[in-house]
């Protein structure tokens, strides 16, 4: 029976003479992200700016380019329109008017006049500067507190040297994430945060694995060197770290074909996290452990002293 596989059986491969070139990559990926927000910021949603959601339905596909002219003509500021899920659905976004309630309701009402009788309005929102600005705050805590709850969690399950690797990889993931959305001009909102906290729960599940097997390994091989043990865990957790994201990533890129407007950004965040967590399990996380002297168990009788896998050798 034929089995499909990404990655042999047993690999060999010297992952750790290539940390150096991944810690300069990754030390330009993260200044560059750093730049980008700092020069070019986000563009922030609804959710976090404020402003006003209005969720119509036509009987007839929507024609996006004449809406785009006609709502252009209301003097109403800045104006995104966009279709989602059907060809008949639309979603407009309208800066937040200058003055109270009233001025809200009054764009309102003028953007569903020039919708015309042809569209069904099914929903309009409004967010205030006070609750975006809240919004803002929860989600940076929200983000923060998924990070310091990750490491202390890592830190009981393994050693401080592992929740230390493990946090700073996560921040390379979320700092590179956001560089992504600062690039690409996509929408920042609450749905992102979520795809942030989910590329972060999905990096650590992938690091975990990974940490687990280099803890087993350091009682198995107490002889070897301790990049030997790291390649060889890296090595032993190849197949299964491929497998995860190909079959991740084949659901998001359905999401990206056929999910709609609605759910594309985030399924590009989310595409994007699935990669950079990868790497920054193989080549973050690792690189740093490799850093400290990990303990190795004396107490363990069953040592292999002859190493199946060494670097720069043939054989034992």
């Amino acid at each position: 029976m034929f089995r499909l596989k990404l990655v042999p059986e047993k690999t060999s491969i010297d992952f750790m003479c290539y940390t150096k070139l991944a810690t300069i990559l990754s030390a330009l990926l993260m200044v560059a992200a750093i730049g980008l927000f700092m020069l070019k910021g986000l563009n922030l949603g609804i959710d976090f700016k404020g402003g006003i959601l209005i969720e119509a339905r036509s009987e007839q596909p929507a024609d996006i380019a004449a809406l785009r002219g006609t709502l252009g003509q209301l003097n109403l500021g800045e104006i995104a329109l966009q279709s989602f899920g059907k060809d008949t659905d639309i979603l407009v976004r309208i800066q937040r008017q200058e003055g109270d309630e009233s001025a809200q309701i009054k764009a309102i009402q003028a953007v569903t006049k020039a919708l015309g009788d042809g569209f069904e309005i099914r929903r309009t929102e409004f967010v205030g500067p006070t609750i975006g600005a809240e919004l803002a705050q929860k989600g940076i805590m929200a983000v923060l507190c998924a990070l310091g709850a990750i490491m202390v969690y890592i830190w009981f399950r393994f050693e401080w040297q592992f929740s230390i690797a493990a946090i700073i990889a996560l921040t390379h993931d979320v700092i590179s994430t956001i560089g992504l959305f600062a690039l690409t001009g996509f929408e920042f909102n609450l749905a992102t945060v979520a795809a942030v906290l989910t590329i972060a729960g999905y990096s650590i599940n992938d690091t975990v694995v990974l940490f687990d097997r280099v803890r087993e390994n350091l009682r198995k091989f107490k002889s070897w060197e301790q990049q030997d043990i790291l390649n060889k865990s890296v090595n032993e957790t190849l197949s299964r770290t491929v497998m995860t994201s190909v079959t991740t990533a084949l659901a998001l890129i359905a999401i990206i074909l056929f999910g709609g407007a609605v759910l594309r950004d985030f399924a590009i965040a989310m595409l994007w996290g699935v990669a950079i967590g990868t790497y920054s399990s193989v080549f973050v996380a690792i690189a740093l452990i490799n850093r400290f002297d990990l303990k190795k168990a004396q107490d363990e009788p069953n040592d292999i002293s002859v190493p199946e896998y060494e670097r720069g050798q043939d054989g034992a």
